[in-house]
């Protein structure tokens, strides 16, 4: 007899339908799986026989054999432990056969049949919605995640034979429900504000002005200088996630295996700062089964990389496809999985090895030879999809014992809300929805400006020896900085601010 239980995998960030096919005939006893298994699939054999047993069932005493169709994909996991007991029982005559049909498995067997969370289970829901299944049958510690999911059912369970009592109709399992935009509202706290940094206005500014616009930023300051504070502090003044941007993100941490259980939807844009030390499949994703890396999991949020200069060349030239495209795809030879990666970059780095040129307190210790060597660490090429570059000076004594704190995050993310919703209604019918991320017909068509103003940057191109590069991205700036004054114009005090933001296009030794 053949029984057919759907199960589901993941490749990328979503799931697809596996069907797991159970076939019990006559013969030696024998546990075969088919269907590229990886090695947790194949171990399984031994949970599940241990798990049907210490349950008060018998198992079959024949030739069984398991297949994980689509076969040409490789099945990795213990997520197929559930699907695969209740093949075989439901071969045995232990579960009826009517209703296996109707629900999407997942779920790891322990030996005395208890059920364990996995992975991935929000994409598995999402694709029970997708394929118009009445449900998802998961371990009751996956069971709140899963819930995110509206119109399925979702049928927590804790053992072996739940699962067998609620398919066979003997038992009652009252289908979990939430209130989901209540969690979602819960979730929506930020552990920073901007009004607890204290001084540096000027840097504040420029991460509006970025937070306004999307743009790409870089900081360039002596150690202690605050850049790591505000960095922490910019998703806070982001605009609020929607319900299906916050989808996407607890999916990706999902399928990573970084999702509290006790978490159900991430309502905070993620913030991620990984150590230059990392490898470039640690950073972009990768890995002989390709994972999704840092700059996936910082999507829809700000992905931080503090000393700059330190990480290894080939890790930041691998930043420069994802930057442009807002997705990175890894090609294996069995699978190639695509992953989300629209985020901010926030760079910072010291001006010199020592960390002290241009500080105006302590004596810098380097040459002119390794300042150079330092920054030039950082390419061209990476440098141009980088639109801010603002000097964060160290603090001063007054400004960190003053009684007075800046604005906080609400008062200005209501400004950045606004500049984005007139940005929103400017590329309404494109594909982008920030100014960073125009291209040169839409700079064209966008950021024109009057005559004071193309004298401006003649002058900043000729006097302060601005590069050619950095004429459309002063233009983008300016429009930002116009859209957080609510201005359809760009004027010569938008164009004259927007030239500060441009210091590593001038020579700083």
């Amino acid at each position: 007899m053949i029984v057919k239980v759907i199960s589901s995998a993941v490749v990328g960030v979503d799931s697809y339908p596996v069907d797991v096919e159970v076939d019990i005939s006559p013969g030696l006893p024998q546990f075969l799986t088919v269907g590229l298994p990886d090695v947790a699939v194949k171990e399984s054999k031994d949970r599940i026989k241990a798990a049907i047993k210490n349950s008060g069932y018998k198992f079959p005493n024949n030739h069984v054999t398991v297949n994980l169709a689509p076969a040409d994909i490789k099945k990795e996991g213990t997520g197929f432990d559930l699907p695969i007991a209740v093949g075989i029982l439901t071969g045995e005559g232990c579960i009826e056969l009517k209703d296996t049909l109707d629900y999407i498995l997942i779920g790891e067997l322990s030996l005395d049949g208890s059920i364990k969370g996995v992975d991935g289970v929000l994409s598995a829901a999402l694709l029970a919605k997708e394929m118009g299944k009445r449900g998802i049958i998961v371990a009751r510690e996956n069971a709140n995640e899963a819930a995110m999911v509206e119109a399925v059912e979702v049928i927590p369970v804790d053992t072996l034979s739940d699962v067998v009592e609620f398919l066979n109709g003997r038992k009652k399992i009252i289908p979990l429900t939430l209130d989901i935009a209540d969690l979602f509202n819960k979730s929506c706290n930020y552990p920073f504000d901007f009004s607890e940094i204290r001084g540096q206005e000027h840097a504040k500014r420029a991460l509006e002005v970025a937070a306004a616009g999307g743009h790409n930023i870089i900081m360039i300051g002596p150690p202690g200088s605050g850049k790591t504070m505000l960095a922490q502090r910019l998703p806070s003044i982001l605009p609020g996630l929607s319900f299906p941007e916050a989808i996407d993100i607890t999916k990706i941490f999902s399928v990573t295996g970084l999702l509290n259980k006790r978490e159900t939807i991430l309502g905070t844009r993620p913030f991620r700062a990984p150590h230059h030390t990392i490898s470039d499949a640690g950073l972009v994703g990768g890995g002989h089964t390709p994972r999704p890396g840092e700059i996936s999991l910082a999507h829809n949020g700000v992905l931080f990389l503090d000393e700059l200069p330190e990480f290894k060349r080939n890790v930041l030239e691998a930043l420069r496809q994802p930057l442009e495209d807002g997705h990175v795809t890894i090609t294996r030879s069995s699978i190639t999985a695509t992953y989300p990666a629209r985020f901010m970059l926030v760079a910072a780095m010291n001006p010199c090895p020592c960390g002290y040129y241009t500080d105006q307190t302590r004596a810098c210790r380097c040459t002119t030879q390794q300042i150079r060597q330092y920054q030039a660490r950082i390419s061209g090429p990476l440098l141009d999809r980088i639109d801010i570059h603002i000097e964060v000076p160290s603090v001063r004594y007054k400004d960190l014992t003053g009684r007075s704190s800046g604005e906080s995050s609400g008062v200005i993310k209501k400004r950045i809300e606004q500049a984005r919703s007139m940005q929103k209604g400017r590329f309404a019918d494109r594909s982008m929805q920030f100014n960073a991320r125009m291209s040169d017909k839409e700079i064209k068509l966008y950021c024109t400006v009057d005559e004071e103003s193309q004298k401006l940057i003649e002058m900043a191109i000729e006097k302060l020896g601005l590069s050619a590069r950095a004429y459309t991205k002063v233009l983008k700036i300016a429009r930002t900085i116009a859209d957080l004054e609510e201005d359809e114009k760009i004027r010569g005090s938008h164009v004259a601010e927007a030239i500060q933001y441009r210091s590593l296009d001038r020579k700083m030794i």
